[in-house]
Parts: C-alpha cells; sequence; structure tokens
C-alpha cells in the first residue's frame, strides 16, 4: 500500500473503509454495482417454448426458466423471436396451425417471462422483428410469399394485420431501416431485397422507388444486418454462401454493392447452406454461420470503407440456425438445430476470433437466440 493511500485510509472510519473494500471485492468479483444483468433468451421449435438462460461476466450461462406457449399443440419448422425497444415484451412466432404471435412480459428483475396473450399472424412467418417506436410488428412468411405488418396493442399483444403484401418466392427476412424510415424484405427464391417507406405514424407501408434490389440468380438473400453506424448493410445468402456488402443512403434507402465475398469455410464441399449473420454492436466484426458444415465464420469490418476481411472459421452446433451477440459484444452464442445445445464462444476483442467457452442443453431444435441487458 502507498504513503498516499495510508494517509487517505486513516482518516477514514472503519465503517467506510470496509464498504469501500466490499465494492473493491464485488468489482473485482465481477458483480458490480448497478451492473445490468444480461439474458438469453432461445426459441425452440419442436419443444414449443423458450430457455432463457442468466448470464454471468465471465460468460457462464444458468437456466432460470423455461417457458411454454400456451395455446400451442403443435410444433413449428422454426421458432423466430422479437424483442421490443423498451426491453419489456418478447414475441414468438408460432409456425404451426393456428399461426400466433405469442406475447411474454419480461420481468425487470429476473428476466423472467410472463405469457401476455396471442395475437394473430398472417401466415407461417420464418421472421418477425419489432420496429424502432415498438408500435408495430414486421413478419415474413417463406412458404406464403409474403409479409405483414401488425399493431401491437398496449398490453403488447399483436393486433389483427394491418397490411398484408404479397412479395417474389420465399420471403424470409423483414426488418426496418435504423432510422425506421425504411423496411427492407429477402425474396430468397426470387433473388431481390424489396424496399418500402415506412410511415411510422400511420402504420403503412409503400412500395420505394425502385422496389427492389436484384441480386445474382440462384444465390438466395436470406438475412441482412444494418452496421451500427448506418452507413453499411450486409445480406447473407442461403444458397450459394455469399455475404454482400453494401453502402446505406439513410436519405433514399438505396443499396450500394461494395464487395461480395463468402461465409464457407475454406476447403468447402457440398451444397451451401447459410442461416445467419450478426454484427457486434461497436460494428467491428461480422459473424454467419453455415448449416452444411456447422460453421461459424468471423469477419473484421472496415469501420471507414465497410468492407470486410475474414478472420477465420469455428465448429460449432450441428446445424446452426441461429445466434446472436451479448449487448456488450464480448459473447456469442448459438444453437443447433440438431444438437438441442447452445454453445458460448469468447470474442477475442482485439482480432475478434472466436474461443469456445461451454456449451449448455437447450430444448428441442433451438433455432433462435436474443440477448437483452436487464434493467
Amino acid at each position: 500500500m502507498s504513503r498516499s493511500i495510508r494517509r487517505i485510509a486513516s482518516r477514514v472510519p472503519r465503517a467506510a473503509i470496509a464498504a469501500t473494500l466490499f465494492v473493491s471485492l464485488t468489482l473485482g468479483s465481477g458483480v458490480r454495482a448497478g451492473m445490468a444483468e444480461t439474458f438469453a433468451y432461445v426459441g425452440n421449435a419442436d419443444s414449443n417454448d423458450i430457455s432463457v438462460f442468466k448470464m454471468s461476466e465471465s460468460g457462464e450461462m444458468t437456466l432460470v426458466q423455461t417457458a411454454a406457449f400456451k395455446g400451442v399443440e403443435k410444433p413449428g419448422s422454426s421458432t423466430p423471436l422479437a424483442i421490443t425497444p423498451d426491453h419489456r415484451v418478447l414475441i414468438a412466432g408460432i409456425r404451426s396451425q393456428p399461426t400466433l404471435a405469442v406475447s411474454f412480459a419480461i420481468d425487470s428483475k429476473t428476466g423472467q417471462l410472463s405469457h401476455l396473450g396471442n395475437g394473430p399472424l398472417a401466415d407461417s412467418m420464418a421472421y418477425i422483428a419489432i420496429d424502432r417506436s415498438g408500435k408495430f410488428l414486421f413478419s415474413a412468411s417463406y412458404g406464403g410469399n409474403k409479409v405483414a405488418l401488425n399493431p401491437l396493442l398496449g398490453n403488447g399483444v399483436a393486433g389483427e394485420p394491418k397490411q398484408v403484401i404479397p412479395t417474389g418466392l420465399n420471403a424470409h427476412a423483414f426488418l426496418p431501416s435504423p432510422d425506421n424510415r425504411f423496411a427492407f424484405a429477402t425474396n430468397l427464391g426470387s433473388d431481390q431485397v424489396l424496399a418500402f417507406a415506412f410511415d411510422a405514424t400511420a402504420g403503412t407501408l409503400t412500395p420505394s422507388d425502385p422496389p427492389a434490389h436484384k441480386v445474382p440468380e440462384k444465390s438466395g438473400p436470406r438475412h441482412f444486418v444494418f452496421h451500427p453506424g448506418g452507413k453499411f448493410v450486409y445480406l447473407l445468402h442461403e444458397l450459394n454462401g455469399d455475404v454482400a456488402a453494401f453502402t446505406y443512403e439513410a436519405r433514399s434507402g438505396a443499396w450500394d454493392e461494395i464487395q461480395r465475398t463468402t461465409a464457407l469455410p475454406e476447403g468447402f464441399s457440398g451444397k451451401p447452406w447459410t442461416a445467419d449473420i450478426h454484427i457486434t454492436p461497436d460494428g467491428r466484426f461480422l459473424y454467419t454461420s453455415e448449416r452444411t458444415t456447422s460453421m461459424l465464420t468471423a469477419y473484421k469490418v472496415d469501420g471507414s470503407s465497410g468492407k470486410l476481411t475474414t478472420i477465420g472459421s469455428v465448429q460449432t452446433e450441428k446445424q446452426p440456425r441461429g445466434f446472436q451477440i451479448d449487448p456488450a459484444g464480448r459473447y456469442l452464442a448459438a444453437v443447433g438445430e440438431l444438437s438441442d445445445s447452445m454453445t458460448v464462444y469468447a470474442i477475442d476483442q482485439g482480432s475478434g476470433a472466436l474461443a469456445k467457452l461451454k456449451s449448455y442443453p437447450t430444448g428441442k431444435k433451438p433455432n433462435w437466440v436474443e440477448f437483452l441487458n436487464l434493467p
């Protein structure tokens, strides 16, 4: 102990010293005063439930709840999830009949879910998302070739669809732009991305001019993410394994391709079957999943140009349809549809490389992960 510290300590009452030591110890152990708790929510298609995990500072996961879907009997092909911007409601898309949006209240202290109610979906929806105002639910139907917009009622339950819009083949993802002025929908079977102007006040979608952005034939555009800075967007193609980088013009909503690379690991042979794509909150690293090889691939993002440099690939859960990055950008959690488990990886903050930490059992056929910091 230095002299200056001894001098200060000598003038402080013992109770205050004890309190200071307690705070120091808790900081050192990772239990920080006022620190947000982190939770992971895993959608399980075959068991019709959500596995709720609490994550520690070290990335350790603890299962705290298994929340069943009330009023749902048959399993669907997947279970997309979305969380409202105010972190109060989680919504799950049910793809079996009757197709429903199941809403849960999120306990701000425990992260646990309690059923609020079920609302109607326009079809079996492979993807759901909530607009930036928290008032509308976007959804995309792969088999029904359509997208839809539902209002969210005051209790967090979805109302009747306000708009149902036919698309090209196999609508797969439907997301609002960062400023909520536009919305974009991938059509995997028609090799295009549809563009809409979105009026969040009226709750209406209008085709943009031009209404679609074409991508290479038989590439199968699937999922996409915006860079946190809002100037770039990254599109994953299921059928050829491409990852395309675009500049994004916020005023007009225009996409302009600047790079095309691959999500396929080195030495890949077989039929590409990519699934999911996510970017770290600071925008420095991007990740994709590929189901044929059950691999995750990492990329470094150039903050100025938006271009990608491949870091490398790691083996993960069998058939990794879904994964997610925690809000601090320190961990990645991937689930396997054929392994019924989730693996957590540490993200190297310098290189972006993934290091496996531990695997955890989930429900049956896990396919979607959402992270949330509470409160």
